[in-house]
């Protein structure tokens, strides 16, 4: 049996985790976005504009969702510590893609929360949600996207007490 076997037979067996790369392990996100139970696109893009996060905001049924821009090191992490911190007392999910490897953390209050499986949170996501997070569609490809670049800091001042003010009336 074993005079089936050439005798040159050799291969390495790496010390790293360089061959997770292929499924995500230490590649940098592809996607990253910000789920939160912001009601309109309008108070996350004020938000995102005091926050200094450059995103693509859009609303949907589960709350207003921000695509952000910035995907570099640290990045996707700072803006979901700096939004939910403006977001006092509402949680927000910061989900990121790298290659085929999906991860969701929740953050409140400008804190870090525990991981969610990322199964769990496209069992309940509407479709336009799921496609973007399985790159099945891009930002470009929803309807009623707002940039959050476009508006002044005094703007979403501006913005958030306008919004307070009307649901102040409304109560």
């Amino acid at each position: 049996m074993s005079d089936d076997l050439p005798d040159d037979i050799s291969f390495e067996i790496p010390d790293d985790l360089s061959g997770l790369d292929a499924l995500g392990g230490g590649q940098s996100p592809t996607l990253a976005l910000l789920l939160t139970q912001v009601a309109g696109s309008e108070p996350l893009v004020a938000v995102c504009a005091l926050a200094q996060v450059a995103a693509d905001v859009v609303a949907s049924r589960i709350g207003a969702i921000a695509v952000l821009r910035d995907l570099g090191g640290t990045a996707p992490s700072k803006a979901a510590q700096a939004v939910s911190a403006l977001l006092a007392g509402s949680e927000v999910v910061l989900v990121t893609r790298a290659g085929s490897q999906l991860t969701a953390t929740r953050w409140e209050g400008g804190e870090r929360g525990a991981d969610i499986p990322a199964g769990l949170l496209l069992d309940s996501a509407p479709q336009d949600l799921e496609d973007l997070i399985l790159g099945e569609k891009t930002v470009a490809d929803l309807q009623g996207v707002a940039d959050s670049t476009s508006m002044s800091r005094l703007g979403a001042m501006r913005a958030l007490k306008k919004i307070a003010k009307k649901m102040r009336k409304d109560q």
